[in-house]
């Protein structure tokens, strides 16, 4: 069963736990997240139901999503943003948000998520596309 925390949090991350990249990055995230402003959301995880955040499992997978305390949903580079602002890395935040530099950032991470499955090596056959299809809930 998908446990709640009801810790206080800056922002809620969903990540592809079934991605290498995405799961080193998580780690150093989680080591580096010292006051638990962080909550982590596995959306490879078994249990996990995209329904239940009012999303289909194939947006999540397209690009990161974040949540904040409020319920607003952000995704793409923003969520990294404030992640690396939540563990205390606000100077590279600021300069990220620089015009030069955010239309960069925005556009490799746009190339990176468009690609992930096949630079990670899990396509399936000859697709990349994410699976279009609901995982099952395990009770």
């Amino acid at each position: 069963m998908l446990e709640i925390d009801v810790k206080p949090y800056e922002i809620e991350v969903f990540f592809d736990g079934g991605c290498p990249l995405c799961v080193r990055e998580i780690g150093m995230l989680r080591r580096w997240d010292r006051h638990g402003k962080i909550r982590f959301t596995d959306i490879d995880a078994p249990e996990f139901r995209a329904e239940d955040f009012g999303k289909t499992h194939e947006a999540l997978m397209a690009q990161m999503h974040g949540r904040l305390p409020d319920g607003t949903w952000i995704q793409g580079v923003e969520v990294f943003r404030r992640l690396y602002q939540a563990v205390g890395f606000g100077p590279v935040v600021f300069l990220s948000r620089l015009p030069v530099i955010s239309q960069t950032l925005d556009l490799g991470y746009m190339l990176f998520a468009r690609n992930r499955l096949r630079l990670t090596g899990r396509c399936e056959g000859d697709s990349c596309r994410v699976k279009t299809t609901t995982k099952p809930f395990k009770v």
